[in-house]
Formats: structure tokens, sequence, C-alpha cells
């Protein structure tokens, strides 16, 4: 473990072993092993199983009101939930989520957000509310993983969806971390209908060249730079240039993580497409979604 600590700080390092390390190590190991149990994919076993203790939560999107806060209500971000079975305590994505990718356990985790998102946006749609989109998270693992693009259309097919109703979103730095492979496995999936959308945009080490090639509907700013909105002047500079280049490539912004009107008024004023974040809606379980709904009357 000091070992790997060494290389992962650098060439030419040393590291002790501490405390500190081995907590870590039984802390993955910890959310590894649980991962497999409410996967139903206990060590050795595999298949499809049973899954456990995840759930999702939905957080609204909505085209900003040309004043004041909200506005129109045109989808919702699926977050993955989930509580260990050993103790059924809550755990963080951002603690489990790298775990189940460096194990490949993202894979079927992922099939099964992907088909219960797809349940959801089918009963918006039988409520009776059009051009509702319903965003995805997508690993680069899932991405890479041969046979992706096959599941996914057989899941919109069972559960009565079509891929205009599901965005996929992945960041930026997953989708440059193997350009030319991920790019070609874009274009597979928006070669049936998916529209995808570049989550945590500014952040990675990104090509204009390859954002371009992989011709996304929708690019995400990061919660970063809107933290910093409206009195960093940088920040707002970001935002600004980032909301111009995605408008002339036809693309439209997803402002993420805004939790004041003064941030609201100034992505507003900047012309920011859709809006998401604490101020508008915390995630939520899917009936409190469906009590946001409007019903619209479907036509003949």
């Amino acid at each position: 473990m000091a070992l790997y600590a060494a290389k992962h700080a650098g060439r030419d390092r040393y590291h002790f072993f501490t405390p500190e390390i081995g907590d870590r190590v039984r802390d993955r190991t910890w959310i590894e092993e649980g991962l497999r149990v409410s996967l139903g994919v206990a060590t050795g076993a595999g298949g499809e199983g049973v899954v456990e203790g995840f759930t999702l939560a939905f957080q609204p999107q909505y085209r900003p009101a040309p004043a004041g806060v909200g506005g129109t209500l045109m989808g919702a971000e699926a977050l993955v939930r989930w509580n260990h079975p050993e103790d059924l305590s809550p755990v963080s994505p951002a603690r489990f989520i790298p775990v189940a990718e460096e194990t490949g356990l993202i894979v079927p985790l992922g099939d099964w957000v992907f088909r219960t998102a797809c349940r959801t946006a089918r009963r918006v749609r039988e409520q009776g509310v059009a051009g509702f989109k319903m965003a995805v998270n997508l690993s680069a693992v899932q991405l890479r993983d041969k046979g992706c693009g096959d599941r996914l259309l057989q899941i919109l097919t069972e559960e009565g969806c079509a891929p205009g109703d599901i965005a996929l979103e992945i960041t930026e730095s997953a989708l440059m971390g193997d350009a030319e492979g991920n790019l070609q496995a874009v274009h597979d999936l928006r070669a049936n209908g998916f529209r995808f959308a570049i989550d945590d945009f500014g952040t990675g080490y990104s090509s204009l060249a390859y954002l371009r090639k992989f011709a996304a509907a929708y690019v995400k700013i990061d919660k970063s730079f809107v933290d910093g909105l409206p009195d960093d002047d940088a920040s707002r500079q970001i935002v600004a240039a980032v909301i111009a280049m995605a408008h002339h490539l036809g693309l439209e912004t997803i402002a993420e993580g805004i939790e004041t009107e003064a941030q609201l008024d100034c992505l507003r004023e900047l012309g920011c497409d859709i809006i998401q974040g604490y101020l508008l809606g915390r995630p939520m379980p899917e009936a409190q979604l469906m009590a946001l709904l409007e019903p619209v009357a479907v036509p003949a």
C-alpha cells in the first residue's frame, strides 16, 4: 500500500505505511463487498442478480422564467443513492461510484439506473407531459463496455421508452480519457437516437476539435464556476464564454448547482438555457417529481 501511495505521488518518491492508508483500504473493501451484495453479484457468482439498497432521486431542470425563481419544468437528472447492506447506512456517491468503476460493478449498476430512470420517464409521458428529458449519467467504463448500446436499446424497448426521452450525461474528463474510442461509442449511440450532455464542462482537459466531433446536444456548466457568480469576475467571464461558444456550436447550456437568486439572475442575463440546483429543487423521490408536473392534454 505504501508502494502504491509513493507511485501515486510521482516518480522517485518514498512513502511510509500509515494507519490512514490502512483505513482507506478497509473502507474500499467494505464498499466493494457491500456493492456486490446489493447488486446480487457476490464474489464468484456473477449474473444479473437482485438489486437491493439502491434508489434514484430526481433533481428537476427548468427553462428559466423571464424573472423570479423557477420556470418551465423540462426534465430531471436521475441520481443514484445507496444504503450499505451491512448497517443500512447511506454511502455518498463520491465514495461508491469510483469503487464501482474500478471493479466493473458500474456496468450492472448503470443498467439498473438506466432501467429505473426509463420507467420514471415513461410514467411522466403517460401523464401527458411532452418534451420531458430524463438525464442519466453514463460512466466511461459503461461507454467502453462492448454491448452497452445494445443493452440500452433493449432496456428502452422493454420499458416502453424512446431514445428521445433520455439524455445521456458523461463527464468531459471521461470523454477525453480515450477520445478516439469514446468518439466511436458516442457516434454509435447517437445513430440510435440518443442525445448527449457533456457534464462538468471546463474542469477537464478538453479539445475544442473533439468537442465538435462528439456532437453533444447539451453542455453542463460545472458548479465550481456557478459558485463564483455573480461577484467573481473570472467565473463570470468563463461562464459567459462557455455559453457563447455552446450557442455558436448549436448546443444548449445547463447550469448546475444554483443556490442563490443572484446566481440565477446572472445566468439568466448571460443567456443560460436550462437551470438546476437547490434553489429550484433538491433531488427528490419519484412521487415528489410527479407532483411537480402539470397535466397536459394529450392529442387524440
